[in-house]
């Protein structure tokens, strides 16, 4: 545990560490294993991978909105020119 926490110690308590490792082990991106002394923890990145693939799937509807949203601005933007209108 030490050598893993090592690098975030001058950022946050060993406790504090401690208490991020169980959520990551209670919602599955991490197993630890104990033998004897020693505990190890293992990167489980299959969950993550879940959660990435859900979220491109609305980055890619975001994307397509503000393009459409973009798209429309530039033709209202246009007619407001050919009226005689000034727009921004």
């Amino acid at each position: 545990m030490s050598e893993l926490a090592e690098p975030f110690l001058k950022d946050m308590s060993l406790p504090a560490i401690t208490k991020h490792l169980k959520v990551l082990e209670k919602v599955g991106l991490i197993t630890k294993t104990k033998d004897a002394q020693w505990r190890s923890c293992k990167i489980n990145g299959d969950p993550l991978k879940e959660a990435t693939d859900w979220i491109e799937q609305y980055r890619m509807f975001w994307e397509e909105s503000f393009d459409r949203l973009d798209e429309y601005l530039m033709t209202i933007q246009g007619k407001g020119k050919k009226n005689g209108r000034k727009t921004k």
